[in-house]
């Protein structure tokens, strides 16, 4: 049986500025293949932070996150970072940076990465531990800054990433209640997206796809494999059947990547993922959180049901998260 995670509070920091879908200062720069399947992808318009860096974003909500439940720096116990794609410095550290910025100096600090999109699989896995194996330890907070790791926002052929900072306080108890989580990886794919950066300013840095009949299609297979099987492996385990799932949500990719999954699972996802999509395109690994407390804020999950979370990075790895919303005393996790 996992040991008891929760999610006592969390909090998203989204830029005001909106940029239209139209109105993209990269847009005259592709070719008309790039702009046909931008144009399919479900997104209309991003937010941006022109002001704000990765680190500044994820205090920014942090902040949000901590103001909430009305706690202050000295009382978070340890504090985990979802590291940034591309850090404003070599060899610094953005996380103690972080730290620093929220004045969390008690707090045992450290960063996940290196998983794209899945990366906060991780970092919860990590937070999980800290408060299994430490009694004395209550409070974890999980923070990430998403900006594009590039000046150019569309990441042919996959998606288009808008800002956001995202934190999570988690604890034993909390109004939503991870009850399992399952990863998988293949190191194969290590470089499929990469960014070459040493030798070029960073104007003229691009993100590339070194094969995109391995995305298209082997990896596409190997996706559809990979999260039907863990997600069997996740109701298996925890005495489940599908129908005992009131609602999925996936990462916003584009509307290709939702029926994609919708199909490979036999699903539906829930209409925040869509609507969030359209709204502010992908948010890295803030995605299925932020469309999680959607879903919760609209109704289409109530209290008490159980959601699967489906995350997927073209790195590659796969992750699925099996929650409860409503509060809990922490002892009654299956």
């Amino acid at each position: 049986m996992p040991a008891p995670l929760a999610v006592r509070a969390a909090a998203w920091h989204l830029p005001e500025k909106q940029v239209d879908l139209g109105d993209l200062p990269e847009l005259a720069t592709l070719t008309s293949q790039e702009r046909e399947t931008l144009f399919s992808l479900g997104v209309e318009r991003i937010h941006v932070a022109d002001e704000s860096d990765d680190t500044g974003l994820a205090a920014a909500a942090s902040r949000k996150a901590l103001t909430e439940t009305g706690l202050g720096p000295e009382d978070v116990d340890a504090l985990i970072v979802v590291e940034q794609r591309a850090p404003g410095r070599l060899v610094a550290s953005e996380t103690t940076r972080l730290q620093d910025l929220l004045g969390v100096r008690r707090a045992l600090t450290f960063g996940v990465g290196g998983l794209g999109c899945v990366s906060l699989a991780p970092a919860l896995f990590a937070a999980r531990g800290l408060l299994a194996a430490d009694e004395e330890m209550t409070h974890v907070l999980v923070a990430h800054g998403s900006k594009s790791a590039t000046p150019r926002r569309y990441r042919h052929p996959v998606t288009l990433n808008g800002d956001s900072g995202q934190a999570l306080l988690l604890s034993r108890t909390g109004r939503v209640r991870v009850i399992d989580m399952v990863q998988e990886t293949n190191g194969s794919y290590w470089d499929l997206f990469h960014v070459a950066y040493r030798d070029r300013p960073e104007t003229e840095w691009r993100e590339e796809c070194r094969d995109q009949v391995a995305y298209s299609f082997r990896l596409a297979v190997e996706s559809r494999n990979r999260i039907s099987a863990l997600l069997r492996q996740l109701l298996d385990r925890n005495g489940m059947r599908r129908e005992d799932v009131a609602g999925f949500v996936s990462q916003n990719l584009s509307a290709g990547g939702f029926a994609f999954t919708e199909d490979a699972l036999g699903i539906e996802l829930l209409p925040a993922c869509r609507e969030n999509l359209r709204e502010y395109g992908h948010l890295g690994p803030n995605d299925i959180l932020f469309n999680l407390y959607t879903s919760l804020e609209r109704k289409e999950l109530s209290e008490g049901e159980r959601a699967v979370l489906i995350n997927v990075s073209p790195v590659a790895a796969w992750s699925l998260m099996l929650v409860q919303a409503g509060e809990g005393d922490g002892d009654d996790y299956l």
